[in-house]
């Protein structure tokens, strides 16, 4: 099932980027220069997908980033918590109390 609704998102989504990559083909020049448009200091050519696909990717990442440090207080309350879960079982190990000697009846 599992399986199933990978295919049922994965194929469509291979799909939208193929066709958006032969849409696509056309070659652009990404400026890095925004003080001079005529002749440009940094400036690449490549395929708009190409290009697309980079923005798409930084975008990601530093959502990803973004997401990581911002639940860096949760993780930390996570990891404090396992800590002291750890201290208590340890803690009842040490303490439980010793197995009762069986008391045994004297003879009459």
């Amino acid at each position: 099932m599992k399986r199933f609704l990978k295919a049922l998102v994965l194929l469509p989504l291979a799909l939208i980027v193929v066709l958006l990559s032969v849409a696509n083909r056309g070659i652009v020049r990404v400026s890095l220069d925004p003080f001079s448009p005529d002749q440009p200091m940094a400036s690449l050519e490549m395929p708009l997908f190409v290009a697309l696909f980079l923005c798409v990717m930084l975008g990601v990442i530093i959502g990803g980033v973004v997401v990581w440090a911002a639940q860096g207080k949760h993780r930390k309350v996570v990891r404090q918590q396992r800590r002291e879960l750890e201290r208590m079982r340890v803690g009842r190990v040490e303490h439980r109390p010793q197995s009762q000697a069986v008391a045994t009846i004297p003879p009459i």
